[in-house]
């Protein structure tokens, strides 16, 4: 009899969108992405962090300040860095985010042909950018919904 106590596909890539997002050196907030093509092949991810040749320690990660001295002009999100990262055509394929997307990242899901957005937190639904995000994704029919959890915790071990 095989077991039941499996997580969902939704909750495998939605693991390893968090466990992506484990790479990142930002100490307030660390997203990733993973986007996973309409048969179930992941083919791009990302988190949020500077790019490529740019040096953590010589930028800034404030929230706070100066716009130079903040690294909100220097970081690279997630589903940005997956994008970018892919392999192969992102046309009909699902990405999976920490965190709802900013407008930015919205044009770049648009524009690469992802059709649906499955998040796990939506904790600035009330600003400016999301609600300008939503509006494009409606506007694109671009589908985004909550994941849906059976389970609040996956563990993970390199304990044989």
């Amino acid at each position: 009899m095989k077991r039941k106590d499996y997580i969902t596909w939704d909750e495998y890539f939605m693991g390893v969108a968090l466990l992506s997002a484990m790479r990142s050196k930002d100490p307030n907030t660390q997203v990733g992405a993973c986007i996973v093509s309409p048969d179930k092949k992941i083919i791009g991810l990302g988190y949020n962090g500077l790019p490529k040749g740019c040096e953590d320690d010589e930028f800034p990660w404030e929230r706070e300040g100066e716009f130079l001295e903040t690294k909100y002009p220097y970081v690279c999100h997630a589903e940005l860095n997956a994008i970018l990262n892919s392999t192969q055509s992102l046309k009909n394929c699902t990405i999976y985010v920490a965190l709802f997307p900013c407008h930015e990242c919205s044009k770049a899901i648009i524009q690469s042909g992802i059709r649906e957005i499955v998040y796990l937190s939506d904790k600035y639904a009330e600003t400016e950018s999301n609600i300008a995000s939503k509006r494009m994704l409606d506007s694109a029919g671009v589908v985004y919904r909550k994941l849906e959890k059976t389970c609040q915790n996956l563990y993970l071990s390199f304990e044989s």
